[in-house]
């Protein structure tokens, strides 16, 4: 019987904090990586067993994939390393989780759906701050107001830092501009295109578009088909992502992507600790019908990273315990709106 969590990426910065959040929890997962030494290092740290591979055969994934129930891969960018998990996941029969937030990624996992089915297996990517409080903001949103054809989602970090791998994820990703989904399909919009002031009590922000997961997760979960997804940026931000559009190309060069990757790489790994302490995050929600009715909630949230570490394990938990549904599911399709209210720090509120 398989049994058992397999952490890959566990050296990375936010591998790091949900294997040393599991062994909190009680658990003794396998980690995992390709760079022996340093799963070597943390294993002996956390006093775990770990097992060393890359993905660059299929095979071998799955020879180490095989004994465990459910795989955590945290080894991004995922846009080039999901893909290659899961489906080494369908083919050893393992349950699939990841900490993406990039839409492509969720579109193509939701393309598998039909073979997760067949092999019996749960794929389920974004099981982190991306997107599991604000899928379940999205599907609380939606019961409140079943008639929606509409969802904004804005979110707000309030003293927070990016992690090395989150900055060359949006450095991967730059060029490409944002993604919304109307009428059910997705749309590409230029940098600043759409922009949205949202009043948060203390002060009125501005907000631009962003190509943020829930376009692909929400729209699954809720059923809406228009969804947009803002940030709360300054002004001065937003004119610099509109004239970003003319200067895209140079984002687009290989060469410019190596060379700020290798800068990023030389910075430290993300926040430490008493960063985390003080940063929080906040998402807003709307709702809209066609006959002109709304409705508004928000989620208080602490650190991304933090939350992130907490969610997953909490996630892979629940698949330990017992059987989850196979296919490509969202976390708020299999636990419900309510989910994310069970940690620490986190708040909902219905705004009129």
């Amino acid at each position: 019987m398989k049994e058992g969590l397999l952490i890959y990426g566990c050296y990375g910065y936010t591998g790091k904090l949900i294997s040393e959040h599991a062994v909190k929890c009680g658990l003794k997962p396998v980690l995992a990586g390709r760079d022996e030494k340093k799963v070597k290092s943390l294993a002996a740290e956390l006093n775990l067993s770990f097992r060393v591979f890359d993905l660059s055969d299929e095979q071998k994934i799955i020879i180490n994939i095989a004994d465990v129930k459910v795989v955590m891969h945290c080894a991004g960018p995922f846009i080039t390393t999901a893909q290659i998990m899961a489906g080494a996941c369908i083919k050893a029969a393992t349950h699939y989780l990841d900490i993406t937030g990039e839409y492509e990624v969720y579109e193509k996992l939701f393309s598998m759906n039909k073979a997760a089915q067949k092999a019996g297996v749960l794929l389920m990517p974004g099981v982190g701050f991306d997107v599991v409080p604000s899928d379940c903001l999205a599907l609380y949103l939606k019961e409140k107001l079943p008639s929606a054809y509409s969802l904004e989602l804005v979110l707000r970090v309030i003293n927070g830092k990016l992690s090395g791998g989150t900055a060359i994820t949006i450095i991967e990703n730059i060029a490409e501009g944002g993604v919304i989904r109307r009428k059910g399909k997705l749309k590409k919009v230029a940098n600043g295109e759409l922009t949205r002031v949202i009043d948060w009590g203390d002060k009125k922000r501005q907000t631009a578009a962003i190509p943020w997961g829930d376009v692909a997760t929400a729209f699954r979960s809720t059923g809406i088909p228009d969804i947009t997804v803002y940030i709360s940026l300054p002004q001065i931000v937003v004119a610099i992502m509109k004239m970003g559009n003319y200067t895209n190309f140079i984002f687009r060069l290989k060469a410019v992507k190596k060379s700020i990757t290798w800068l990023l790489k030389k910075l430290p790994a993300g926040p430490d600790a008493e960063s985390r302490s003080k940063s929080k995050c906040i998402i807003w929600g709307e709702v809209k019908n066609t006959s002109g009715e709304t409705h508004r909630a928000i989620l208080e949230l602490p650190e991304t990273y933090t939350l992130t570490s907490w969610t997953s394990v909490k996630i892979a938990q629940h698949i330990l315990a017992s059987e989850p549904p196979h296919g490509t599911i969202t976390p708020a399709q299999v636990f419900g709106k309510d989910f994310i209210l069970q940690f620490d720090g986190v708040k909902r509120m219905d705004m009129y």
